[in-house]
């Protein structure tokens, strides 16, 4: 995944760099990536550089608070796509411009997109704020704070850890002990330290920067990566080392589960989600308890018919509830609208899940979420012989369409609408197809599933 889809750059945003472990890396990465795709692109810091970093600039412009020479950017981002800015270079470290003069160019220069580095960290892995650190502009819109992930088992002490004393102050941490994955999260996500004078109006997508490209290391960056999301002013968490080939390996963020048990199960001739499964649990716990653990951000239940019964059969389940009022109409379109209405701002993706389809498979759902943080579609779904199944991942762009659609519409309708977004899952199983409507489903399911 480039770095510019991981953290949703837009044409516009201020993006700041701050934190430690690769800044400088991830400027100029996302410099090239911009320009390469014809954006004019400012870059610069509100600290200091080394100046052997201008050797991965593709052009670079001294100017000042007095004299912004708006025409010689101009001129350069025509030519090159990319110019680096500075007021001075002084004893090998370039100084930048103070976020007043960033602002002004956020109105005289015709860019599409400034970068800044607004932190210092010694070319160290990880770090805590000063009382003067970072330097964000109050323009910022996006704020990428950083970590690398290289500094897990190394000392917690002042040669590779910028203002240890601050960390060890907050939290307790013991000087010199080994620098435990958790405790990199606590910082990222702590908001006098990683998301120190973050602006009100940004958005946050944290790096997890030198992440190797193994398998157990990219399970330990997902399990760091969960823990900065209990920050909800955290929006996404990008995983990757940005001076591979492919800087970003997934970008994590919140999905919420959408369990739609709203119907009249008129065919049935009871309530089939209250239908005994698995140790005689009635079909909806099962369900439930299968999505609590994989951990999922939220789960909304979707409620109808025999609320009341539904909701007890999930009593002391981590779950919300949402009561679809006009669940007599049959249709799924208003139980899922209930669903994403009853989901907080905070979640970037919905999984659509059918109340009626004991044989979820959870190897089939982290597939999906996987395709969905690898950034293969911001539609995903499980497919078994070219035929779509449940359940279906719906990024968040999608719900106001949704949310929109006339008393009579079908969210395939919007999901149809969008086929080139859409990434599906190839699966070997086709109980993505299979849910229960009938006695003889049920029947049928429960001895696919070797319940007799």
């Amino acid at each position: 995944m480039k770095l510019r889809q991981a953290l949703n750059v837009q044409r516009g945003d201020v993006v700041a760099f701050t934190g430690a472990g690769g800044k400088t890396s991830a400027l100029f990465r996302l410099s090239r990536e911009l320009a390469a795709e014809g954006w004019r692109v400012l870059c610069t810091t509100t600290t200091r550089i080394a100046e052997e970093e201008l050797t991965h600039a593709y052009s670079q412009l001294s100017v000042s608070e007095d004299s912004l020479r708006p025409m010689a950017i101009s001129r350069l981002l025509s030519a090159h796509g990319s110019v680096f800015l500075h007021t001075q270079i002084d004893n090998g470290k370039v100084v930048g411009l103070s976020p007043s003069v960033i602002n002004a160019l956020t109105d005289s220069v015709d860019s599409d997109v400034i970068l800044i580095e607004a932190d210092g960290s010694r070319r160290l892995p990880f770090k805590a704020p000063y009382a003067h650190e970072p330097v964000i502009p109050p323009c910022t819109t996006l704020v990428v704070p950083t970590a690398g992930y290289d500094v897990i088992g190394q000392p917690l002490d002042a040669e590779h850890v910028y203002n240890p004393e601050a960390m060890i102050e907050r939290y307790g941490y013991l000087s010199g002990d080994f620098i435990k994955a958790p405790w990199v999260a606590s910082v990222l996500r702590d908001e006098e330290l990683g998301l120190k004078n973050t602006p009100d109006q940004a958005r946050v997508v944290a790096l997890l920067n030198k992440v190797p490209y193994t398998k157990s290391h990219r399970l330990r960056a997902r399990v760091i990566s969960k823990l900065i999301l209990r920050q909800n002013r955290i929006n996404a968490v990008a995983i990757g080392s940005v001076q591979e080939l492919t800087p970003v390996l997934e970008s994590q963020r919140r999905v919420g589960a959408v369990v739609l048990a709203a119907g009249l199960s008129s065919r049935m001739g009871q309530m089939k989600v209250l239908l005994p499964w698995e140790g005689n649990r009635p079909i909806i716990r099962v369900i439930a308890d299968r999505l609590k653990r994989l951990r999922m951000d939220d789960i909304v239940i979707v409620t109808g018919h025999m609320a009341e019964q539904v909701r007890d059969a999930l009593e002391k389940e981590p779950v919300r509830f949402a009561h679809n009022k006009e669940y007599r109409e049959g249709d799924m379109l208003s139980s899922l609208q209930a669903g994403l209405r009853a989901l907080g701002p905070e979640i970037s993706a919905a999984l659509v899940v059918l109340g009626d389809q004991p044989q979820l498979d959870n190897r089939i759902v982290l597939q999906v979420m996987n395709a969905y943080a690898e950034g293969r579609g911001t539609i995903v779904a499980p497919s078994y012989q070219q035929r779509r199944g449940h359940p279906i991942l719906l990024d968040r762009m999608y719900w106001p369409e949704i949310l929109d659609l006339p008393r009579g519409g079908a969210p395939r309708d919007v999901i149809n609408a969008h086929a080139d977004d859409i990434y599906y899952v190839n699966v070997d199983t086709d109980s993505i197809l299979r849910d229960i409507d009938t006695p003889a489903d049920y029947q049928e399911a429960r001895k696919r599933a070797g319940l007799g």
